[in-house]
């Protein structure tokens, strides 16, 4: 043995030893590894084996390591550091077999991989499974073909909660059945949730062992991810769960859902509580900080103690070296996120400059790629647009609201003020909208903001009073000042009805401010309601935030969102303004005596208030598409951060008035904010990544692109791309058709034509082939427009019914007499040479 793989060996002992595996008799137990056992292998055996392994008839095995009962469970084939631990592959498969041992470790020390011969490929490992693990794993006997066939519908959950809800006669009689599922609080899988279901069996079924659902706030994706995890235990693919989270009081949020959902027959437990005992239960739940902290993953945890990981948001849990603790586990990967990755495009590794946008971008490509998604394209995908098209979720109001100062602010040219500099001297300072609050300080504007958010906030359909709010500050100072005015206000307006408390401080200085966010959730956040009594709803109405109650934070009856800051991250404004998409029926029953008196009202909206035009800056501003750069490298492969800020100033505090200057709402209609409708990007990447359909397209068979496209792209459950949906993401005017769509993406045609473009176009070539006279041009004009687009007018002029023209606000009789005749050769030539549809 020369000197290098001496090396790879010491660093290999170690390895078993640090993980509890025995080279000697002791305390613990007997020896469980035997070394460099020499192997004899029969011809016939060889031959079974398959052509690929040598012929030789004698050879070693490096690392036998042996289970409880001394038969060998696993083969460690080791290498020297120079080579690659993966090239001792087949060899130790032939040892494996020879010994019966299903599992299979490579290594050179520096690098090892995990192999379990009866499911999948060698997976990287940082440290080595103990013995106990290892036996546990050993009985873990997965069957991808089971779960590929398990068959789901709608009460998959359901029917873990109760076996036999359907026995219930409440659930027979539709009068009492909606109080029943409510009641008996049965949880019923969507269709969509289904969908992302099966995306997972088919996945497995195509090799796949890493996934990625990408679905808006609001859509329950812990309910899904419920589904999946009973789907990977009651199939036998899984004998444990990992999942992690990134904020502790989803920790507690994730418990109780599972709870709630499985609680019959698994179990449920957070890991920093259950320390000694998790390993009886089937779930396990942590922050990944926990596990981060001292390396705790690798010291409590072997990489075979769970089967499936699933990371909640996963776009923020595995962030950094936050992914370790991820990797460390081997198995099933799933990966939870409400955030899309086509916000920032066209990244070029220049090694010069940075743009914060990057690092965004960094984070959600990683995501992308860690759960095998490189093509940008997740297992399953279901969009807010998709949510309020299904009528699961609301688009908000936007209420954009400005003062004279904040407008001067937000502008280009920022607002100008003249101080006294320390020389006593005049200076003009310039200050903009991300300086609020950290340079330029104004009591006078924020006591603005909160006096128009109070007088034009959504109230509780039933109990009259402010809706349940979220506000979002620049800071804690800033958080501390926005909750004393709004307490003062509250006041004012509501004298003697509250204490103090109906604005709270919930930011990470405060304490038990986790507990808060949950007490606000549950509605007893400072008890509830004095306004009417018997009335389930918090008596604290706003919580005043900077970075907490955004990620995950599930409060369905919120009714404003309040953005008293700059909002520079698209991850952050689509999470921020999730806290508001979810429906929600407020409810309350009103006692008279012995008769009771229900009351129900649907939330049908939500207001969210923007001071700082952040929804025009996503809308209008923000450069999805503008090429950015990444992050330098050192040789060293670490990241190099960007340099520090430049030393903050004094600030400036402004004693002046700031009149409001504007309130305008805008009410977002099903088609979403641009920021959601980047879906048809997402498609035109799909396209262009696909060899075949630019073949087919390339070689002029126009058609068979469409054809290839609807049978091979459109309505795939990675996907769930249609015609529809691309339709609404464009926000066209007009109907577009996907050869249309396919010219764009294969460079045909520059953009899209708007309705109006296109009547010119049209317009035009009637003229050139029917030469109408000029006096009569400007009515043909009208009534050929007005003709094709409106199917009321088409059909009065095709039956002669113009009598009907008579309350027509778009075409008259007088408008039809002033064609002089030209009416039927407009309609006869729009029947024939235009394709109405297109316009409809």
């Amino acid at each position: 043995m020369n000197a290098k793989e001496a090396k790879a060996r010491i660093k290999i002992n170690q390895m078993l030893e640090r993980s509890g595996w025995r080279f000697f008799d002791d305390k613990d137990g007997k020896a469980n590894i035997v070394l460099e056992l020499n192997v004899k292998l029969k011809k016939s055996r060889i031959d079974a084996l398959g052509n690929d392994f040598e012929s030789t008839k004698n050879g070693f095995i490096d690392y036998l390591l042996l289970n409880e009962k001394s038969f060998p469970v696993c083969v460690l084939e080791a290498k020297a550091e120079k080579h690659d631990p993966l090239v001792g592959k087949e060899q130790a498969r032939k040892y494996a077999k020879s010994q019966n041992a299903r599992f299979i470790i490579l290594s050179n020390g520096n690098l090892s991989y995990f192999w379990d011969l009866e499911h999948g490929n060698p997976t990287v490992i940082t440290e080595l499974p103990t013995p106990k693990s290892l036996y546990t794993f050993g009985r873990y006997k997965p069957s991808p073909e089971q779960l590929t066939k398990e068959i789901l519908d709608s009460d998959y959950v359901a029917l873990t909660q109760n076996p036999s809800y359907k026995n219930d006669p409440r659930w027979s009689d539709s009068k009492s059945k909606s109080d029943y599922i409510r009641e008996a609080d049965l949880k019923f899988l969507r269709p969509y949730q289904i969908k992302a279901i099966n995306s997972i069996q088919k996945a497995v079924k195509d090799g796949q062992s890493r996934f990625l659902f990408e679905m808006a706030t609001g859509t329950g994706k812990t309910l899904t991810a419920a589904g999946v995890i009973k789907l990977f235990l009651q199939t036998g693919n899984a004998s444990r769960v990992l999942f992690l989270v990134d904020r502790l009081e989803l920790e507690t949020q994730a418990r109780k859902a599972f709870v709630r959902y499985l609680k019959n027959d698994y179990t449920a437990v957070i890991f920093k509580e259950s320390k000694d005992d998790w390993h009886k239960a089937e779930i396990v739940i942590s922050t990944v900080q926990t596990l981060l902290a001292n390396d705790k993953f690798k010291k409590i945890f072997s990489p075979t103690d769970f089967d499936l990981v699933i990371s909640d948001e996963a776009h923020r849990s595995l962030g950094g070296n936050s992914r370790a603790v991820f990797e460390y586990f081997v198995g099933y990967k799933l990966g939870l996120t409400a955030t899309p990755k086509d916000y920032l495009k066209n990244i070029k590794a220049d090694l010069k400059d940075n743009d914060p946008r990057q690092w965004e971008r960094r984070q959600l490509l990683d995501t992308y790629k860690t759960f095998g998604c490189e093509t940008g394209t997740p297992t399953f995908r279901y969009t807010l647009l998709d949510g309020v098209k299904d009528g699961y979720l609301i688009n908000p109001i936007v209420v954009d609201a400005r003062t004279e100062i904040t407008t001067d602010m937000l502008s280009e040219q920022g607002y100008s003020v003249t101080v006294i500099n320390e020389d006593g001297e005049k200076e003009e300072q310039t200050y903009f909208g991300r300086d609020f609050e950290k340079k330029f300080y104004s009591d006078k504007s924020n006591r603005i903001f909160c006096e128009t958010f109070l007088k034009n906030a959504l109230r509780d359909p039933v109990s009259g009073e402010i809706g349940k709010s979220i506000v979002f500050c620049v800071s804690q100072k800033h958080a501390s000042k926005i909750t004393q005015m709004l307490n003062e206000i509250a006041d004012q307006m509501f004298p003697d009805k509250y204490q103090s408390d109906f604005a709270v401080q919930v930011t990470s200085f405060i304490p038990d401010a986790q507990q808060m966010s949950i007490s606000f959730a549950n509605n007893n956040l400072n008890g509830h309601t004095k306004i009417l009594d018997g009335y389930l709803t918090s008596k604290t109405r706003v919580c005043v935030t900077v970075g907490m109650m955004t990620t995950g934070y599930d409060c369905e009856d919120i009714l404003n969102i309040v953005l008293l800051r700059p909002i520079f991250s698209p991850t952050d404004f689509i999470q921020i303004k999730g806290r508001g998409t979810r429906k929600y029926t407020f409810t309350y029953i009103e006692k008279d005596g012995s008769y009771k008196t229900e009351h129900k009202h649907d939330k049908e909206k939500f207001k969210l208030f923007d001071f700082f035009a952040n929804y025009e800056y996503f809308e209008k501003d923000f450069k999805y598409d503008e090429e950015i750069k990444l992050p330098r490298f050192t040789g060293s492969g670490k990241t190099v951060d960007p340099p520090p800020p430049p030393p903050k100033d004094k600030g400036y505090t402004n004693f002046n008035p700031d009149p409001l200057k504007c309130v305008k709402e805008t009410a977002i209609t099903a088609y979403g904010m641009k920021i959601d409708r980047k879906f048809y990007d997402q498609f035109e990447e799909a396209v262009k990544a696909n060899p075949e359909v630019k073949k087919i397209y390339a070689a002029g068979d126009v058609k068979g692109a469409e054809a290839y496209v609807v049978s091979n792209i459109f309505d795939k459950p990675e996907q769930f791309f249609n015609i529809e949906k691309l339709r609404r993401a464009l926000q066209l005017d007009r109907r577009v058709g996907l050869k249309e769509i396919l010219a764009k993406i294969f460079g045909e045609i520059k953009e899209f034509k708007t309705r109006d473009q296109m009547l010119d176009e049209e317009l035009s070539k009637f003229v050139s082939v029917c030469k109408p006279d000029a006096m009569h041009m400007p009515y043909i004009n009208h009534f050929f427009r007005t003709y094709i687009t409106d199917g009321e007018v088409r059909a009065i002029v095709d039956k002669k019914e113009f009598a009907r023209l008579a309350d027509n606000p778009k075409l008259s009789i007088s408008d039809i007499k002033a064609l002089n005749g030209w009416k039927d050769t407009v309609a006869e030539y729009v029947k024939d040479y235009v394709a109405m549809n297109t316009y409809l």
